[in-house]
């Protein structure tokens, strides 16, 4: 995959997880482990968005 495809698939994955960490806020009573995993795995994509990006900057 191609260094664009693959921050394109990792945006789109991070937009996704956002969208699961909002619905869940908004539910009546939001599941606090479900937020935690989703926000750790969250953080984990734009980990890898960024190292993806700064290979490109660096290659």
């Amino acid at each position: 995959m191609s260094h664009e495809g693959r921050i394109d698939s990792l945006k789109s994955r991070h937009a996704a997880i956002e969208a699961q960490v909002h619905a869940e806020k908004n539910r009546p009573k939001p599941d606090e482990a479900l937020l935690h995993k989703l926000k750790i795995e969250k953080l984990h994509v734009k980990e890898e968005l960024e190292k993806v990006r700064n290979g490109i900057q660096a290659g």
